[in-house]
């Protein structure tokens, strides 16, 4: 089975977000799958399958598989549009979240997803000790999504896991308002999916963007992920969908043996 690992949201190697993609040359049982993904030890790892003129894609944790993955979608376009079918723009995946559809324009990659419908639940003491710090708000969609202030040291945060684990929602981001040229300020902990922190998480955005455009008043979003790896998206809020957009780069290729 070759296999493939891109940094996703970055143009440089060793930032951004790595994803394995991997192309099953026969079938594969899940159980399989589960256990590559573990090996790899990456907070996603992609499986995709020729389907017609689409194609079928799945991902997968160190831990189990999951519905939605924005940087291991934009990671598997990457080698789709560049490796397999260079002379195609787009493409189009089947998902458990419907069809996902990715264009290539210039250097990026635009993902058409859905958006997360946000619930305002209360500020709780359990998160305030789990972040080191009182969130000024909390939203819940499939994460949880916690509102810092701007004097919040979002980049030298050092979440309690244990905590963060205990915590509503699959995934927990913190958000703060952007500085420079960027809206907003986000890092993402997933130790439920056995990866604290996961360093750029697309579908992440499909919270983090729908309230930060709610919020300034504006459809377009330029994200910045304060993970050490760190990386950038460029979103947009369009009704119940968000278009995320980002860079990709090909750190390596293999072949598995299983």
């Amino acid at each position: 089975m070759k296999q493939f690992i891109v940094d996703a949201f970055t143009d440089e190697v060793f930032k951004g977000n790595p994803a394995a993609v991997c192309l099953p040359d026969r079938p594969v049982t899940d159980e399989t799958m589960q256990k590559i993904a573990k090996e790899n030890n990456l907070s996603e790892t992609a499986f995709i399958a020729k389907e017609r003129d689409e194609y079928l894609l799945r991902w997968f944790t160190p831990k189990d598989e999951i519905d939605l993955c924005g940087h291991a979608t934009l990671a598997s376009a990457f080698i789709v549009l560049n490796i397999v079918e260079r002379d195609r723009d787009n493409v189009v995946f089947n998902t458990k979240s419907g069809q996902l559809k990715v264009t290539q324009k210039g250097d990026l990659y635009e993902m058409d997803f859905p958006a997360y419908e946000l619930k305002k639940v209360d500020v709780t003491q359990e998160m305030e000790e789990a972040v080191g710090g009182k969130p000024l708000e909390a939203y819940k969609g499939r994460d949880l999504l916690l509102v810092m202030d701007e004097d919040f040291d979002i980049e030298g945060a050092e979440p309690d896991m244990e905590k963060i684990e205990q915590l509503d929602g699959l995934i927990v981001h913190i958000t703060q308002k952007g500085k420079d040229k960027y809206d907003c300020i986000s890092r993402s902990f997933a130790p439920k999916l056995l990866v604290d922190e996961d360093p750029v998480c697309g579908s992440g955005h499909c919270h983090i963007s729908v309230y930060w455009s709610e919020v300034l008043g504006k459809k377009d979003i330029l994200a910045y992920q304060a993970s050490e790896r760190s990386g950038v998206l460029h979103t947009k809020v369009e009704g119940d969908r968000v278009s995320l957009a980002g860079n990709a780069v090909l750190y390596s290729r293999g072949q598995i043996h299983y």
